[in-house]
């Protein structure tokens, strides 16, 4: 494939003037790069359009075990009990058409014959805060009026720890819990391992991050009001899968309601730093996380 460079914009000020560049890069196998500062964003068109890797450098911060729906970061429709498992293919596994509009990556799947949904993922950078902006469209082309929530799953590495702003994480799906940490006005979990499946559902505050080898991820995206979830479903979700594998940190958007042809537009924006601080509850890992939020 011709490599298709696209130089979106921008200047970064720090005394004297000095270029920060933002692009999309198409490489091999239907993959993209998205570039802004020194954080890289790949996605594969090709399959399902997941994001791929997100890393700091060469830092990678989400799962690269290649154990199917192990890796990256996905995106279903909620709540799970539609479809049950495993994810429907159209909006997980199968190929996206990739448009690059300016300064975006348009990302847009194939209708689920099943659910009469189609999903479109667009990708945005910006210069100003290093992040990256996904806009998630669930497009209900069944002809019927529908509700369904939109759901994002990254798959990070079991290791480091992860919390956000709740007072109780409940177990979920008939699984077992996870032993949260209370404390310092945020849960917190230190990722450890388990012969069984374990999820819980939380009621955040509209962002959550992850902390592991020195990099701190952090999603924002929409604080949900309560009782605005899907049924059986929570804002935040986290699931650990047995043994030393991985972990998905997971939000989800409101329970909506789409007559035959409406759309529902539901964004997350992805942060990635480098920290010198411990792995471990404190006060100054809670200010950075929040102030990236904010």
């Amino acid at each position: 494939m011709k490599k298709q460079i696209i130089t979106l914009v921008a200047a970064l000020t720090m005394g004297s003037m000095a270029l920060s560049a933002q692009t999309i890069n198409a490489v091999e196998d239907g993959k993209y790069d998205i570039k802004v500062g020194d954080i890289t964003m790949t996605v594969n068109a090709a399959q399902g359009g997941k994001i791929v890797s997100y890393r700091l450098g060469d830092a990678e911060v989400l799962s690269q075990t290649r154990m199917p729906n192990s890796f990256g970061s996905t995106f279903w429709t909620s709540p799970q009990s539609e479809w049950n498992w495993p994810p429907v293919a159209e909006y997980d596994r199968k190929p996206f058409n990739a448009e690059v509009n300016g300064n975006v990556l348009v990302l847009t799947g194939e209708k689920s014959e099943r659910f009469g949904y189609r999903v479109r993922k667009e990708f945005t950078a910006d210069a100003k805060n290093n992040s990256i902006s996904i806009k998630y469209t669930i497009i209900n082309e069944s002809g019927e009026t529908r509700k369904v929530a939109p759901w994002e799953i990254s798959r990070v590495p079991n290791g480091g720890i992860l919390f956000f702003d709740a007072k109780e994480a409940t177990p979920a799906n008939n699984m077992k819990g996870m032993d949260f940490k209370f404390e310092k006005n945020a849960a917190w979990f230190t990722l450890d391992e388990d012969k069984e499946n374990r999820k819980i559902n939380a009621d955040g505050k509209g962002w959550l991050a992850f902390s592991d080898n020195g990099l701190l991820f952090v999603k924002k995206f929409q604080d949900l009001k309560a009782g605005e979830e899907a049924p059986a479903e929570a804002e935040i979700q986290i699931f650990a899968n047995p043994g030393k594998t991985f972990v998905e940190i997971e939000e989800q958007g409101a329970y909506t309601t789409l007559e035959a042809g409406e759309e529902l537009d539901w964004t997350v924006t992805w942060y990635l730093v480098a920290h010198d601080l411990k792995n471990e509850p404190s006060k100054e890992l809670l200010k950075l996380a929040q102030k990236i939020a904010k």
